[in-house]
């Protein structure tokens, strides 16, 4: 059977099996009624259910964009089709409780399976991807009603989910927001305001859409500590669970983007009056939890999509890898160096040094985000399942390190996993007669949705590297650690010892970017310190992999090893000329003022 041009089945089986182990995981209470056959069905389900219904129309999704058209959003009937087939068989329900109608699946296979639609067609998967998301949130932080309510239709995939932060205003500054939220006699809220880059915000694939929408209401703290989060559904739902009025949302126009067209992109007007539920103004809210603590609860879905992101990234990245790899291993062009006799067939271009230097390139940055997006899948099954409080505590600590690092470092070389595969493809690259100038369009939004790049830096550099007095960034070093020390006096030890000395060298440059006692000056190194430190991690990542393939010979095995050491020798020495940038301390950005630019 021909290997998928989507995904790589044989590199997922080893992830998860031949690294992660996770069948060890049935032998914990949630998940004792699965097993590896159960896991790789889900896989077999996954991969068939993308190849037949999210591929092929991931290009007609490209040309034949979302229109409005009467104020309803027409978008191609594959979508809604495809979106059928992925709810019935239960895939949006996957890792949520059996009271719910979930399969209780860990979070490293869900992620797995959620891969292959991401990699087939990304704008199709964002509706299950944010419905998921959506739902989590409801269960985690809102009450039995709300859960009773939103969460069953969204599993079933009747209704969809969507997230509500930013204004056209504010932007990813959410202190600034301005949307409102007045107080009922009746316990909810009236919203009025305006949401920008919505997300599969309006559409008509589903009976309804439930917003999680962040707002403040009058009378609190200013800034973040003033917002509060809101259940606005576009239809509300009376009390047997079927819809009633429309509630006070209304798409006010398409954001048309560059890549991911189809995904709906929206602004949306909240209680703007078209509609009055209850021949009252506004749009009717319910409250999410407490007053004033919507962003904590926001950031629980903000970070599940953070990873989910990073995962995304990596499979468009992955598919274009592919893809150019078999049109090397096909396309006949020129002769080696040692043969240049015109009378000999010309050979496969993958025979060309500089076109497997630009695959093995590829092949390290897909393989190491698929290793970073699905080992942190892993760190929430362990911080959701582990046996101790200890180890549950541990899992959680490097999970909130990595986010923003399993986020941007995938969204950074995932699209240039893409641009090299239309460098292999040559001037056929760039033209629509082949999908890898797609992959790219695609991957390009992913260093700038749920949080840009910079903003990722900030994260790290301002927020978790500090937090508990630099638990995270020691408990990282000690995890690495582990990996370098079972790595001594194999053939890898040079690998190890060079990312041990790049660690080293990392812990002193956080301490000297902290101890400069000038917090602008801090982070304004921020981007390159999170580029240095997710080169770190992936490096680790590699060295692990490296470990898992063992003695194996098979050019599978093979393969990964040369990957490894790809990594090793061209991307891990990288990171010392950024080390050396943040120990100085620069401060060239800071002090180039607008004018000047």
């Amino acid at each position: 059977m021909r290997s998928s041009l989507i995904l790589s089945r044989r590199d997922l089986e080893f992830i998860l099996h031949e690294w992660l182990g996770v069948e060890e995981l049935v032998k914990r209470p949630r998940y004792a009624e699965h097993s590896r056959e159960t896991f790789d069905a889900v896989l077999e389900l996954a991969e068939r259910i993308a190849t037949e219904h999210f591929a092929p129309h991931n290009r007609t999704a490209d040309e034949n964009e979302p229109r409005l058209v009467d104020g309803r959003v027409e978008v191609v009937p594959e979508v809604g089709r495809a979106l059928r087939v992925f709810a019935d068989a239960g895939l949006i329900a996957g890792t949520f409780d059996e009271e719910l109608g979930g399969m209780q699946l860990p979070h490293t296979v869900a992620a797995a399976a959620l891969a292959w639609f991401q990699a087939a067609n990304v704008g199709t998967s964002a509706y299950p991807f944010l419905t998921m998301a959506n739902a989590r949130l409801l269960v985690a932080h809102g009450d039995s009603g709300q859960v009773g309510t939103y969460v069953p239709p969204m599993l079933e995939g009747r209704w969809f989910g969507t997230m509500a932060l930013s204004e056209p205003q504010a932007g990813s500054s959410l202190a600034d927001i301005t949307t409102r939220a007045e107080r009922q006699d009746d316990g909810t809220h009236r919203l009025t305001g305006t949401k920008m880059w919505i997300s599969a915000g309006d559409h008509e694939l589903s009976e309804n859409i439930v917003h999680l929408v962040l707002a403040k209401v009058p009378g609190g703290p200013p800034g973040v500590k003033g917002i509060s989060l809101f259940v606005v559904p576009k239809h509300l739902a009376r009390p047997d669970g079927s819809l009633g009025e429309r509630n006070d949302v209304v798409l006010a126009g398409l954001n048309h983007k560059m890549g991911y067209r189809g995904t709906t992109n929206t602004l949306l007007n909240f209680g703007e009056g078209a509609y009055t539920p209850g021949g009252r103004a506004g749009a009717v809210g319910f409250l999410v939890g407490e007053e004033h603590r919507g962003l904590t609860y926001m950031f629980s879905m903000m970070n599940e999509a953070r990873v989910g992101v990073g995962l995304g990234a990596t499979a468009l990245g992955y598919t274009g890898y592919l893809h150019a790899l078999e049109y090397a291993r096909t396309r006949t062009q020129g002769r080696p160096p040692t043969s240049r006799d015109p009378a000999t067939p010309p050979v496969p271009i993958v025979e060309h040094t500089d076109v497997r230097r630009m695959l093995l390139a590829a092949k390290s940055y897909v393989e190491g985000g698929l290793a970073l997006g699905l080992y942190c899948a892993r760190l929430v099954d362990e911080e959701q399942t582990a046996e101790t409080p200890e180890e549950r505590g541990r899992a959680h600590l490097l999970l909130e390190l990595l986010t923003p690092i399993a986020k941007s470092w995938p969204s950074q070389w995932g699209p240039v996993a893409d641009d090299l595969a239309i460098q292999v493809l040559g001037g056929a690259g760039y033209t629509r007669d082949h999908p890898v100038e797609q992959f790219y369009r695609d991957n390009r939004l992913n260093p700038i949705h749920e949080g840009t790049h910079g903003i990722q830096a900030l994260d790290l550099l301002g927020r978790k590297v500090v937090v508990q007095d630099g638990a995270g960034p020691a408990l990282l070093a000690e995890t690495i650690g582990a990996t370098t020390a079972r790595a001594a006096g194999t053939e890898w030890a040079g690998f190890a010892a060079d990312l041990d000395t790049a660690v080293t060298r990392l812990h002193a440059v956080t301490a000297t970017l902290w101890g400069a006692g000038d917090p602008a000056v801090t982070l304004a190194n921020a981007t390159a310190y999170l580029e240095a430190v997710g080169h770190v991690v992936v490096g680790w990542l590699w060295l692990e992999q490296a470990l898992a393939t063992g003695g194996r010979t098979s050019d599978f095995h093979q393969g990964k090893r040369a990957a490894a050491r790809y990594f090793h020798r061209y991307e891990l020495p990288k990171v010392h000329p950024q080390l050396d940038l943040l120990a100085a301390l620069d401060r060239t950005v800071l002090d180039t003022p607008e004018a000047w630019l």
